[in-house]
């Protein structure tokens, strides 16, 4: 070792491998020693060369400036090359003495036993590091070998999932037949009956080079829905309209339609499912992708969406159509969303950036009045209203469907119907359910059509509880003290039927006037303006009379149209003229007999056709609200309550 140690004094820089080579061989012998100290120095540089290797250290060495001092054939400066290379310290300078040399060589075998205690551990966990991650590696490379079968072999199903199909593939073969309501639903505008205006004017705003939105006011069961479809596709055959063969028409409903602050669930403005909490697919959520869900106003891109009973949609909800239908576009949000990101598909990049197309025409359709739409929806939409079926348009529906079912109707049939409803789907449903009754009741084996009689519709009307929808009726007589009114509520208007009677007071100018409590405040202020201008016409003081007004069935009437009634029949009771029991008349009365302008003329007029009135009286300034002859009713215009009288009342009685 000393020979050894005196040849490294002598290195030179060009000798460097050869050096280095035998400073290898020299370290790798085992040399006697002279006494305890010196086994335990070359103990700990043969421990550090089967630790760090015979190259390793050597570079060690020479990294911490100790080359010298192990060639050195002083113990000290031996012992000052173990403190640098096992203290990773260049800067220790002292030589220590032979008294201080055990004291360091002890401190120097416990520091490098922590050294090896560390390495051991740092093994373990490498080694446990390098098994998991070679598991994780296997089941990645599984992972992608199933994927890569299931691809390959998408078409093969297990044994329960072929049983499963099977299964929906027999209930498909089987069928009942379609129901009747389909059986009979027109095929074409041209069978949508007692509405050619609302059509025509549909028709007219889908076909042009500049739809607009729509929406459809009136009554349930007459034809919104069917409608709305069937112009959709006599749009597209026109010349200049915007629809493609292919446009689609896509149907939804108001009231199942709710606003969901967490954009979770939205089928109409389309929603965006995140990757933690809200099921986004899977290949997307593993990398924390949300995933976009475009609804029903991008399905129906190019075409038609119909939002039956628009009415009862949230308000929320109107608002974000609105928004929709100002962008032609449905814009959606996520906080997971990152454009930067670059794993993120084109397609959800695009949905984020750009939104999904929403250009559509939308119509609603709702039995509800209009103050039940958002204003600024309403807006930005044409209104088109359906009428009302008369009795008559009830008869025709009736027949259409009869010669669908093949069926003959006796004497009456329809006209019984008409009077057990106002609605075309009703209608149907109990001419179809007197057809079962019909074939029940038919034995005999001969292909001679179904006849219905009346006493199904009875039967029919008995098991559903059905009553006539009409109860007032007017006639050819003259009544004192009677007169029909009319009012509306929704899309329906209806016939009120005022009754007044009139005595002398007993003593004169203390008479009283009583009305019905529930009549309402606006026709008890009617009856004070009657009776300035009953005054002022005849001369008359109504306080010279008790006079009792009644509305027949209660029924409160809201607004001062039934005015010019209500003087009237106060006027018939007190002079004794009668009054014509075949008309009815609105208007508002003011203090100077003048007959002012009401509402809701057109769906009045249905009320008093369904009352069998003949004639009808309307203030002058409603002369344009209505056609001539609307439903065949001879329709008089009057400015003054003089001109009403001349109309309504007879001559007066002569009393004995």
């Amino acid at each position: 070792m000393k020979n050894f140690f005196s040849k490294l004094l002598n290195l030179k820089t060009e000798d460097k491998e050869a050096d280095v080579a035998a400073a290898k061989n020299a370290l790798s012998k085992e040399l006697p020693p002279k006494d305890e100290l010196d086994r335990k120095v070359d103990a700990l540089f043969s421990l550090l060369v089967d630790y760090y290797g015979s190259d390793r250290l050597v570079i060690k060495a020479g990294k911490m400036d100790a080359l010298q001092y192990i060639r050195s054939p002083e113990r000290g400066e031996r012992i000052l090359a173990l403190q640098r290379i096992i203290s990773d310290n260049p800067t220790i300078k002292d030589i220590p003495s032979d008294d201080e040399a055990s004291e360091i060589l002890d401190r120097l075998t416990e520091q490098f036993s922590d050294i090896l205690a560390r390495r051991s551990v740092e093994d373990d966990l490498e080694k446990k590091v390098a098994e998991r991650l070679e598991e994780n590696h296997l089941d990645y490379v599984k992972d992608i070998k199933m994927q890569l079968l299931k691809e390959e072999k998408k078409n093969i199903e297990s044994p329960l999932e072929q049983k499963k199909r099977e299964q929906l593939e027999k209930l498909e073969e089987i069928s009942l037949t379609q129901s009747v309501m389909e059986l009979l639903r027109p095929t074409s505008t041209d069978e949508i009956v007692g509405q050619s205006r609302a059509v025509d004017s549909l028709l007219a705003k889908l076909s042009s080079p500049y739809p607009q939105h729509l929406i459809l006011y009136g009554p349930p069961g007459v034809g919104k829905t069917t409608a709305a479809r069937l112009v959709l596709e006599e749009a597209k055959k026109r010349r200049l309209s915007p629809f493609a063969e292919d446009a689609p028409f896509i149907e939804t409903d108001g009231t199942t339609l709710r606003w969901d602050p967490r954009d979770m669930t939205n089928p109409l403005l389309g929603s965006v499912h995140d990757p933690i909490y809200q099921g986004a697919r899977k290949d997307l959520a593993d990398v924390g992708i949300p995933e976009p869900k475009p609804g029903l106003v991008t399905d129906a891109h190019g075409g038609i969406l119909f939002i039956d009973e628009i009415g009862e949609m949230d308000m929320m909800l109107q608002n974000k159509l609105l928004k929709i239908l100002e962008d032609k576009r449905a814009y959606f949000e996520s906080a997971y969303y990152d454009p930067a990101d670059d794993k993120i598909p084109p397609y959800i990049k695009k949905l984020f950036d750009e939104g999904a197309p929403a250009d559509f025409v939308l119509i609603g359709a709702t039995t509800r009045e209009s103050s039940h739409i958002n204003p600024a929806l309403r807006s930005r939409c044409a209104e088109i209203y359906f009428e009302p079926l008369t009795p008559a348009n009830i008869q025709e529906i009736i027949s259409n469907a009869a010669e669908k079912l093949s069926a003959t109707l006796g004497d009456g049939v329809a006209k019984l119907i008409s009077e057990y409803t106002i609605e075309g789907r009703k209608a149907i449903n109990i001419l179809a359910d007197a057809y079962s009754l019909a074939l029940e009741r038919n034995t005999s084996d001969t292909d001679s059509p179904v006849a219905i009689e009346k006493a199904d519709i009875y039967k029919v009307a008995q098991v559903s509880r059905l009553s006539p929808y009409i109860t007032k009726k007017a006639s050819d007589r003259m009544e004192i003290g009677h007169i029909f009114g009319l009012g509306v509520a929704g899309f329906l208007g209806s016939v009120i039927e005022i009754e007044a009677i009139a005595f002398k007071a007993r003593e004169e100018g203390k008479g009283t006037v009583r009305f019905n409590e529930t009549a309402g405040s606006m026709a008890k202020d009617s009856v004070f303006n009657a009776a300035s201008v009953i005054r002022m016409l005849t001369g008359k003081d109504m306080h010279d009379y008790d006079i009792h007004i009644n509305v027949i069935g209660g029924g409160n009437i809201d607004g001062p149209s039934a005015g010019t009634a209500i003087l009237t029949a106060i006027l018939s009771a007190i002079t004794r003229r009668p009054i014509r029991q075949d008309t009815a008349i609105t208007g508002e009365i003011s203090l100077h007999g003048k007959v002012r302008p009401v509402g809701g003329v057109f769906e009045k007029a249905y009320g008093a056709k369904q009352a069998g009135i003949i004639n009808l009286i309307i203030p002058a300034e409603n002369e344009k609200d209505i056609p001539k002859n609307h439903l065949g009713l001879n329709i008089h215009t009057v400015k003054t309550a003089k001109e009403a009288f001349e109309l309504l009342l007879g001559p007066e009685e002569q009393t004995d």
